[in-house]
């Protein structure tokens, strides 16, 4: 069984998708991108930009009951890799140790530099 998982906080899906899923113990978290509620480009910056999409996915981490500190898996997909090390920077104020796994691939993103998804561990799972 799997259920919908969506906050008010995080812009609505471009997509027939779900911006996350609940199921087997794990939270599936979609591709996040810098949006805001209302689904506007948010931040200037590569660093501001990656800013809006941990508060994108801290906010349906938290409406699955769940915070940052349960991500096993995280996805980036960066627009230029020259914002790698920005990209670090940034994993390193918002993700706590032990680290995820994680991986970094270079993307064609049209609008924004970044786009993240993550997978979660929820409380309680085996």
């Amino acid at each position: 069984m799997f259920e919908a998982v969506i906050s008010p906080d995080c812009g609505p899906p471009a997509g027939p998708y779900s911006p996350a899923i609940r199921a087997g113990g794990f939270l599936f978290i979609s591709g996040q991108g810098p949006f805001d509620g209302s689904g506007n480009l948010a931040g200037g910056t590569f660093a501001e930009q990656a800013h809006v999409v941990f508060d994108n996915l801290e906010a349906l981490a938290r409406a699955a009951g769940a915070d940052l500190g349960r991500v096993v898996r995280l996805g980036a997909f960066l627009n230029d890799l020259a914002d790698f090390a920005q990209w670090n920077e940034v994993c390193e104020q918002r993700l706590s140790k032990p680290y995820p796994a994680r991986t970094t691939v270079p993307a064609v993103l049209p609008r924004f530099a970044l786009e993240v998804d993550a997978i979660l561990l929820l409380e309680g799972a085996p």
